[in-house]
C-alpha cells in the first residue's frame, strides 16, 4: 500500500501546483494578449481539471477488494486517463475558436518580454513536475499519474515552442504568426490527447505486461518450480497498478496435496519478488498425457 499512498500524495500537489501554473500563465496573457499564450493557458485549464480527477480516482483505485468489485478497483484509473484525453480535444476546439478571429486581424504582443518570462517560469515548473509524476507513474503502475506526466510534458513542449515563436514574430514584425502558431498548438494538443485516450483504452482491454515482466516471470517460475513437472497457459493482465499472473502447474499424479501448495508457495512469492503485489492463479493439473506434451514445450521455451 506504500505506493498508493505516494500516488495519492502526488496526485494531491498535482493540484495547487496546475493551479499555480495556469495563474502565471494567465497572467503573461493579460499582459501581452497573445493569444498563443492564451492557448497555453486554456490547455492548463486541462492540467487543473484533470489533477482533481486523478486525485479522487487514485484514491478509489486503492480502495481494496469488496464483493462487488472482487478483483479490486485498480482499473478506475484509466477512466482518469480517458476523462483527461476528452478535456484535451475540449481544450483544443477552444483555442481554435480564439485563434481563427486572431488570424484575420492579427496584432503584436503587448510588454512581450515580461510575458515571456512569465510563461518561461511555468514551463520550468511543469517540466520538474510533469518528470516527478512520470517517474512516479512507472514505479506506482499509476496510470493516472503517468496520463498526468505525459500530458504536462507535452504541455511543456507546446509552451517551448510558443516562446520560440514568439520570439519570431516580434523580431520579424509578422503579426499572424501569434494566431497561427496558437492553431499549431491545437494540433499539438490533439494528437497527445488521443495518445492518452488510446493508451488508456488499452490498459482497459486487459493488456498483457511488458515483453520484459513477461520474460522475467517465465524466468522466476523456470527457476522455482522444482518438484513440479512444469507449467503451461501462462497468462498475464495489467489493471492499473495491479498486475495478474495466472498458469496451469503439472504435479506427479501421486503428489499429496501439501507438497503441491508448498511448491504454489515458493512460486508466488517468488514472482512477487520480481512484480510486487501481483495477483497470482496457478491451477494445479495431475500427470496426464496431453498435459505432459504441453508442459515439456512451454518449460524449455521459458528457460531460453
Amino acid at each position: 500500500m506504500q505506493e498508493v499512498s505516494a500516488a495519492q500524495r502526488l496526485a494531491f500537489w498535482g493540484i495547487p501546483i496546475a493551479v499555480a501554473v495556469l495563474g502565471l500563465k494567465m497572467l503573461a496573457w493579460w499582459l501581452t494578449g497573445s493569444v498563443a499564450l492564451l492557448s497555453d493557458g486554456l490547455e492548463s485549464i486541462v492540467n487543473v481539471v484533470a489533477a482533481i480527477v486523478a486525485y479522487v480516482v487514485i484514491g478509489y483505485a486503492a480502495k481494496p477488494a469488496d464483493a462487488s468489485h472482487p478483483f479490486g478497483h485498480h482499473k478506475a484509473e484509466y477512466f482518469s486517463a480517458v476523462i483527461e484525453g476528452v478535456l484535451i480535444v475540449v481544450a483544443a476546439l477552444l483555442i481554435v475558436s480564439e485563434a481563427v478571429p486572431a488570424i484575420l486581424s492579427p496584432r503584436l504582443p503587448e510588454t512581450p518580454a515580461l510575458g515571456l518570462a512569465i510563461n518561461l517560469l511555468a514551463a520550468i515548473i511543469n517540466g520538474v513536475w510533469a518528470y516527478a509524476l512520470i517517474r512516479a507513474g512507472r514505479a506506482c503502475r499509476s496510470p493516472a499519474l503517468s496520463a498526468d506526466g505525459h500530458h504536462i510534458m507535452s504541455d511543456v513542449v507546446t509552451s517551448a515552442g510558443v516562446l520560440v515563436g514568439l520570439v519570431l514574430a516580434i523580431v520579424s514584425g509578422y503579426a499572424v504568426l501569434d494566431p497561427l502558431l496558437a492553431v499549431l498548438v491545437a494540433c499539438n494538443i490533439l494528437y497527445q490527447g488521443w495518445k492518452v485516450i488510446a493508451r488508456s483504452i488499452d490498459g482497459l482491454m486487459d493488456r498483457a505486461v511488458s515483453e520484459e515482466e513477461e520474460a522475467a516471470i517465465k524466468h522466476v517460475i523456470a527457476t522455482h518450480a522444482a518438484g513440479s513437472l512444469g507449467v503451461h497457459d501462462l497468462k498475464t493482465r495489467q489493471a492499473g497498478p495491479a498486475i495478474f499472473v495466472e498458469f496451469h502447474m503439472v504435479v506427479p499424479a501421486t503428489m499429496p496435496v501439501g507438497e503441491a501448495h508448498d511448491i504454489c508457495d515458493r512460486l508466488e512469492d517468488s514472482i512477487r519478488e520480481v512484480n510486487r503485489g501481483a495477483k497470482i492463479t496457478i491451477h494445479v493439473e495431475p500427470e496426464g498425457e496431453k498435459a505432459h506434451g504441453i508442459r515439456v514445450k512451454v518449460v524449455e521455451g521459458m528457460k531460453k
